[in-house]
């Protein structure tokens, strides 16, 4: 089992930054691709971003192309999303997910999740 703590959300201002933490115990997260998800009020849950097991492979939602970055530390076993130039329709409650291996953009195919923490924008 992978238990899955995120941190780091919270209030901030149009155009600021936040970065986002996944700590992940149980177990070693080399092996688990890791990606990022969101959910705003009255919406489904979609994709934000995604790395590969090795790091090699990232993709992102067209939306946060150039904003956001997505990164691990496999040592610390966590997992980062750098959020710059924030934009209110940022605002969403945000999940860290891990797949064994499995490579995906679809929510689907993550069988483990954090709880979730609230980004909020404001313009």
């Amino acid at each position: 089992q992978v238990q899955l703590v995120e941190s780091g959300g919270g209030l901030v201002q149009a155009g600021g930054s936040l970065r986002l933490s996944c700590a992940a115990s149980g177990r070693t997260l080399r092996a688990y691709s890791m990606g990022w998800f969101r959910q705003a009020p009255g919406k489904e849950r979609e994709f934000v971003a995604v790395i590969a097991w090795s790091g090699g492979s990232i993709a992102y939602e067209d939306s946060v192309k150039g904003r956001f970055t997505i990164s691990r530390d496999n040592a610390k076993n966590t997992v980062y999303l750098q959020m710059n130039s924030l934009k209110p329709e940022d605002t969403a409650v945000y999940y860290c997910a891990a797949a064994y291996q499995d490579w995906s953009t679809k929510a689907y195919s993550y069988p483990y999740w954090g709880q979730g923490l609230q980004v909020t924008v404001s313009s």
